[in-house]
């Protein structure tokens, strides 16, 4: 996708050497995906303690098998 956007030179060269991009649109778009994979790890984290899995696992590996 094509888009105009102003973004400050410092920063997009202090990512692209970071990431080691070879132009703007790597590095950016290599951030933004950094950025979303940690807000989902994030995400993920805070569900700590919020699930249950451990009565459910036998229950789900007998419908996995039930379905083959």
């Amino acid at each position: 996708m094509r888009t105009t956007i102003n973004l400050k030179d410092k920063i997009v060269e202090e990512v692209m050497h970071m990431t080691g991009a070879k132009n703007k649109s790597q590095a950016i778009n290599e951030a933004l995906e950094a950025y979303v994979r940690e807000k989902r790890m994030k995400r993920l984290l805070e569900l700590k303690g919020k699930l249950n899995l451990e009565e459910n696992w036998k229950a789900l590996r007998e419908m996995e098998l039930d379905e083959t």
